[in-house]
């Protein structure tokens, strides 16, 4: 569950990269987990855009600038959300805080057009300064923001985010890393070495995914 310290930490945070996700076309529009409303201003007009932020500090902020705002946790405000409506979906950063997004992609199809998309950014477990930290240093430390936010509840790869979306009814048509990491050059020969034995997936914070139900 996310908490207080981190909502704020990331409130800040509007997500450009994730543009390269969006569909050509949508005019209903459901952000779960929406915070202050940021993502908004890459969205395309004209649109209807609803979304579901469970602090009411920053959903006060986001009504501001979308035409719905449900202020609580998505099962809790899961009556006020249509059926079969929605035709974009975006969960950035969202499922890793998430006890059971098993459940949430299945409730979401619910609510989402037969040729909708769903668009979500996801912490990528593997990135290189996690691994290290790992193998290296033999350390798995909470903190306020990252991989290792102390509010994630859910972990995944590359291979894990595809076999969640697949096993849960959902096709991806577009899934890319995004956020690479920066490395000094003093440590570039021990990267390169890790990129060689670990794979080139290490490189990314994140995986940004567009699917589609089957």
């Amino acid at each position: 569950m996310i908490n207080e310290k981190s909502e704020q930490t990331y409130s800040v945070i509007t997500r450009p990269e994730m543009t390269q996700f969006l569909p050509n076309e949508y005019s209903k529009v459901l952000e779960i987990g929406c915070n202050t409303g940021n993502f908004v201003q890459y969205l395309s007009k004209p649109y209807e855009c609803w979304g579901i932020e469970p602090f009411e500090e920053a959903a006060n902020v986001a009504k501001t600038k979308m035409d719905k705002v449900l202020i609580g946790f998505y099962d809790k405000v899961a009556n006020e959300i249509p059926n079969n409506y929605f035709d974009l979906v975006i969960a950035n950063d969202v499922i890793e805080h998430m006890e059971n997004p098993w459940d949430f992609l299945q409730f979401i199809k619910g609510k989402m057009t037969t040729n909708a998309s769903i668009v979500l950014s996801i912490p990528n477990v593997r990135y290189y300064d996690n691994l290290k930290n790992l193998l290296f240093y033999k350390d798995w430390k909470y903190v306020d923001a990252g991989i290792l936010d102390i509010t994630h509840l859910r972990f995944f790869t590359e291979k894990s985010i595809t076999r969640l979306l697949n096993e849960n009814g959902f096709e991806i048509e577009y899934m890319v890393g995004i956020n690479s990491i920066k490395i000094r050059k003093r440590h570039l020969p021990i990267y390169w070495l890790a990129k060689f034995i670990f794979g080139t997936d290490i490189e990314f914070l994140q995986f940004g995914v567009r699917a589609k139900i089957k």
